[in-house]
């Protein structure tokens, strides 16, 4: 059985590391009044961050039509005979579901979509695994249960400077975004039950960082064996310095720099922060 792996854009792989590992992406847009830009393909992360400060508002964000990922699926269908599809989670968007319905339409190949329950890079990670495992010929069931597997020792923590736009988007309650705005809080995020709910709330970004940082460490200092990735909202430099002070103390283990690109970025914000980790 060939296996293809696709995923959409806000796994944030990078476009060579697609390229090399043999990984489909379906794009998520935003849209600034009637323009509308497939994140990763129509405009780049740092175009968007610079587009953000010029208009002065917040872009919308969109899933990609059933129709677009139909496509994708038959085109998959000529050289592949089963698609693993791991994309963000369903609870902020419905892009999952959308492969699932594109799956039903598609003759000829076996869609295993998989929501990966959270994004960005901690998505990245069920996505790159699942890619050197379809390499190596395993079947799609088997990619489908390593990636269940994964998904028990993952962990993914992030705080932004602002809860309006996580608000405005509807991707946090007013009730949660009106404690932390009142009380100028810094919450450590996670995602629960497929959708983003304050894990803490701390009063400084510094604090908030070092609590991230600590539970980092707790596993850390078990010995066992992580892979990490340090996310960051247009502030590379601070993803480094975390990672640069991880790798201190813990020179062995493997980690990666990657970044919150539009459509997260929209919900974000600049100067977002996020760590996560499984245990490889």
């Amino acid at each position: 059985m060939k296996v293809a792996v696709m995923t959409d854009s806000t796994a944030y792989i990078p476009a060579e590391i697609r390229k090399q590992e043999n990984i489909y992406m379906v794009p998520l847009s935003v849209v600034f009044g009637e323009e509308i830009y497939q994140e990763e393909i129509d405009i780049s992360t740092n175009e968007f961050y610079k587009k953000l400060k010029e208009v002065g508002y917040l872009p919308t964000t969109s899933q990609p039509s059933i129709g677009y990922v139909t496509e994708t699926l038959e085109k998959l269908a000529k050289d592949y005979d089963a698609v693993v599809s791991i994309h963000l989670s369903s609870g902020i968007s419905g892009t999952y579901q959308s492969v699932i319905s594109a799956g039903e339409m598609v003759e000829g190949i076996d869609v295993y979509a998989y929501d990966s329950e959270i994004s960005a890079m901690a998505q990245g990670f069920y996505v790159l695994e699942a890619a050197q495992m379809a390499k190596s010929g395993i079947s799609a069931k088997e990619i489908i249960a390593r990636l269940d597997e994964m998904k028990q020792t993952l962990r993914a923590y992030f705080m932004v400077d602002d809860l309006t736009n996580l608000q405005r988007g509807g991707r946090l309650s007013s009730a949660q975004a009106l404690v932390g705005g009142l009380l100028q809080i810094k919450p450590i995020l996670h995602f629960e039950d497929k959708v983003i709910v304050p894990f803490e709330k701390i009063r400084t970004r510094k604090k908030a960082i070092n609590r991230i940082m600590g539970m980092l460490d707790e596993v850390a200092a078990t010995g066992k064996e992580l892979k990490v990735t340090f996310i960051h909202g247009n502030d590379e430099q601070a993803a480094k310095d975390l990672r640069d002070s991880f790798l201190e103390k813990y020179p062995n283990m493997d980690t990666i720099i990657s970044y919150f690109g539009p459509v997260i970025g929209t919900h974000l914000g600049e100067g977002a922060i996020g760590v996560a980790w499984y245990v490889k």
